[in-house]
C-alpha cells in the first residue's frame, strides 16, 4: 500500500470563536492510500487545541508502514498497530482509517453506509453551528443556514453574552437548537439556572456544560438539568464512553478524535449498552470526512456534520443534502467527488 497526502488550509467563512479561543481557518492533511489500482481518500482536520499540526503527522506518517497488511484489511489489528506506533495523533490516524474504508467501500463495490449496516432512510437532521459573535455577524449566519435548508441550529456558548447571543438568533428563527458550552460553565447552579431559561427558549441539548475535569459537578448538573447533556471534550476514545454513564445523557462522537470510523462504530455500540444518547460531530472538514461520519450518523440520534457548509475551500463537492439531512448515496465507498 501507497500512502500520499499533502497539507491544506481549509479557510472558514466566518471567524469562528468558542468559550477559550478563535480561529480563521484549520489545517488539514489530505491523504490518499493506493493499493491494487485503488485509491482510498482521508482527511485529518487538526484543530489547534488537539496538540495535532503539519509538523506531527508528517513525523507519524513517516513512521507508518502498511505492507504487512491486505485485503480484507482487519481494522481492529491495523487500529492497534497505529496505536501502538504512538501515543495520541487520533486525527492522521483517522485519515488512515478513512482511507482504508473507502478502499473497502471500492473494492467490494459497496458504499461505506453499507460496511457498517447504516439505512439512509434513518439519517438524522444535522445542526449548522454558529460561533461566539457580535449580533450582525449572528444574524448572517442565521441566514446563511437558512438558505441552505438547515432546520437545526448550534450556537456557542461560554462566556457572558450566552443570553444575548440565543436572543439574537430568536429574532430571526424559532428552529430548534443545540448548545455548545465547550466547558465554558464554571458554577454548576448558575448552569443549571440557564439550562431550564434555555429549554424555554427551544434548546434541545447541552454540550460539555462544564470542564470536563469537574466529573462531579456535571453529573449534578445532569441529573437536575431538563435538557440532555452531552460529553464532548471529556469523550475521546473507545474507553472514556463508559466513564460518561451517570456524568451525561449521552456523548458526542467525531472521528478526529476517535482515530477514525472503526472505533467510532464500536463506541456507538458501547454507547448503546449503556443507554447513552449519541451526537455525530466533527471538526473543520472537507467531504472527505464529512461523508465518513454521515456514513455512520444514521447509528446515531443526533448529528452535527456541517464542515463543508462553513468552509470557502472545499476541494471536493459537497455532499448531497435536502430538508437538513444529509442524502446517502448508492456509490462505492465514501462517494467523494472532486470538484
Amino acid at each position: 500500500m501507497q500512502i500520499i497526502y499533502k497539507e491544506y488550509n481549509l479557510e472558514l467563512k466566518y471567524p469562528f470563536t468558542i468559550a477559550k479561543f478563535s480561529r480563521n481557518s484549520t489545517p488539514v492533511v489530505l491523504l490518499q492510500i493506493n493499493f491494487q489500482g485503488f485509491k482510498g481518500l482521508g482527511e485529518a482536520s487538526m484543530v489547534p487545541y488537539m496538540g495535532e499540526s503539519f509538523s506531527s503527522a508528517k513525523a507519524f506518517l513517516k513512521k507508518v508502514d502498511l505492507s504487512s497488511f491486505t485485503y480484507p484489511f482487519k481494522m481492529d489489528e491495523i487500529i492497534e498497530y497505529l496505536d501502538d506506533l504512538e501515543v495520541g495523533q487520533p486525527a492522521i490516524k483517522a485519515a488512515i482509517d478513512i482511507a482504508l474504508h473507502d478502499l473497502i467501500g471500492k473494492i467490494s463495490q459497496k458504499p461505506c453506509y453499507e460496511l457498517f449496516g447504516s439505512s439512509p432512510d434513518k439519517m438524522p437532521l444535522t445542526t449548522f453551528t454558529i460561533g461566539i459573535d457580535t449580533p450582525e455577524i449572528i444574524i448572517k449566519k442565521v441566514n446563511d443556514a437558512l438558505a441552505d435548508g438547515f432546520k437545526l441550529l448550534k450556537i456557542k456558548l461560554g462566556r457572558d453574552t450566552d443570553k444575548l447571543l440565543i436572543e439574537t438568533i430568536r429574532s430571526v428563527t424559532d428552529l430548534p437548537l443545540y448548545v455548545d458550552a465547550n466547558q465554558g460553565w464554571i458554577d454548576k447552579n448558575q448552569g443549571l439556572e440557564m439550562a431550564y431559561w434555555l429549554a424555554e427558549q427551544g434548546v434541545l441539548l447541552i454540550e460539555q456544560p462544564m470542564p470536563k475535569e469537574d466529573v462531579d459537578g456535571n453529573a449534578w448538573l445532569t441529573e437536575r438539568s431538563p435538557i440532555p447533556t452531552v460529553g464532548d471534550e471529556a469523550v475521546q476514545r473507545f474507553a472514556d464512553v463508559a466513564k460518561a454513564k451517570g456524568v451525561y445523557c449521552g456523548i458526542n462522537i467525531k472521528l478526529m478524535k476517535s482515530a477514525g470510523m472503526y472505533e467510532a462504530s464500536k463506541m456507538i455500540e458501547e454507547a448503546r449498552k449503556h443507554q447513552l444518547k449519541i451526537l455525530i460531530g466533527c471538526m473543520s472538514e472537507t467531504s472527505v470526512a464529512t461523508l465518513a461520519g454521515a456514513a455512520l450518523a444514521p447509528l446515531c440520534d443526533w448529528a452535527d456534520l456541517d464542515g463543508p457548509f462553513l468552509t470557502s475551500n472545499n476541494p471536493y463537492h459537497t455532499p448531497q443534502f435536502k430538508n437538513g439531512k444529509y442524502i446517502l448515496e448508492n456509490l462505492n465507498g465514501l462517494g467523494v467527488e472532486h470538484l
